[in-house]
């Protein structure tokens, strides 16, 4: 005989892991879907591209545009530098060229020489020194330009296109399957988003079951339960984990307020046995806290109380029924496990009248069929 504690519960993954957004971006569409198998560090579930330019105002497009002008108005400016600059290299290279004849004939001197040498390298430093400003003038138009851009430019759409292939990737940061998809359509998100949650059905699997306190009470960690209506054909095998030291306070679909405790168990039966079982499903659990495996027992229907004692009519060989204080084990409203006050093979009364009393004659009612 056994004595249970019955309630609905639902199973979960213990460790749920939530792929979230590193930083502010623009989540691609994920193409995943929930039972999806995942390695750790390998299988990428989402992508991310950096976030679109928002719309400019009027003022800053003015403003954008004032920088534009200028940066191309200072490319020109470096760009005529270059130009002065190829000319007095040029002058300076042939300056150079004509004293060093003279210079082999015997007519220049070698300070003449020396000096046109050193006019060439200016002339060259000075080349450099505009090529120099003309890269560094590009790239302050193109920087101004890029100000420009509004998330309805066509050619923005086109380089994000052609830059898919550089999404950053977010991969599965543990074994397991897909749970669910918080975030399936392409969208801006903030940082820290959820967007995939991922956990391990086969190997994390238990129940949650919320207890009235009151019975909670009765519960010890790691007794057995028995799991039944979860859809297969045969009950399974149970063990409590834990019961939360808190309990919170519950509506019944009554509207009676409840205070209620949760009851973690784990799954003591074969993975093959529970195959199909997921998370989230809803289950009925029996927390086992009173059992034997010999047990005196009479039908629930046959006590009554005595006083502040459990009392049942023991009916005597001449067929008269007399008191018997009887001492109850376990009661689980089916039957009672006695300790004492009755032998096995006596006989007692069911469902025992309040006109019943000591010395009265009974008979054994018959039954149809029986």
């Amino acid at each position: 005989m056994h004595v249970t504690i019955d309630e609905e519960g639902r199973t979960q993954v213990h460790n749920t892991f939530v792929v979230s957004t590193p930083v502010a971006g623009r989540l691609m569409r994920v193409t995943a879907e929930p039972g999806d198998r995942v390695e750790q560090g390998k299988t990428v579930v989402a992508r991310m591209l950096p976030i679109s330019p928002s719309a400019l105002d009027a003022r800053t497009r003015e403003q954008a545009n004032a920088n534009v002008t200028a940066a191309d108005a200072a490319l020109r400016v470096a760009q005529a530098d270059m130009n002065r600059a190829l000319a007095d290299q040029a002058l300076a290279e042939g300056n150079l060229e004509r004293t060093r004849r003279l210079f082999e004939n015997g007519i220049a001197s070698k300070a003449a020489l020396e000096r046109d040498e050193t006019a060439l390298r200016l002339a060259q430093a000075n080349v450099d020194t505009a090529r120099a400003a003309i890269s560094m003038r590009i790239a302050e138009l193109n920087n101004a330009q890029a100000q420009l851009i509004g998330f309805d430019d066509q050619g923005l759409a086109r380089a994000i296109a052609n830059r898919a292939e550089e999404a950053t990737p977010l991969r599965a940061p543990t074994d397991g399957v897909i749970l669910r998809i918080m975030q399936e359509s392409e969208t801006t998100l903030s940082a820290g988003t959820p967007v995939v949650e991922i956990g391990n059905v086969s190997d994390d699997l238990e129940i949650v079951a919320e207890l009235l306190s009151t019975d909670a009470v009765r519960i010890e960690e790691g007794a057995p339960v028995i799991i039944e209506n979860w859809g297969g054909e045969n009950a399974l095998e149970g063990a409590v984990k834990r019961v939360d030291p808190w309990g919170f306070t519950k509506f019944s679909a009554l509207g009676v307020e409840e205070q209620r405790v949760r009851v973690t168990i784990g799954f003591q039966s074969p993975i093959e046995a529970r195959e199909g079982l997921g998370h989230g499903f809803r289950v009925e659990v029996r927390i086992v806290v009173w059992e034997t495996d010999n047990a005196l027992t009479v039908p629930a229907s046959s006590l009554f109380r005595s006083g502040e004692d459990w009392a049942v009519f023991h009916v005597t060989p001449a067929g008269r029924v007399e008191k018997r204080i009887v001492k109850v084990a376990a009661n689980n409203n089916i039957s009672a496990a006695i300790a004492d006050g009755l032998s096995e093979g006596e006989r007692i009364v069911i469902y025992p009248s309040a006109t019943l009393s000591d010395g009265v004659r009974v008979a054994q009612r018959r039954v149809e069929g029986r």
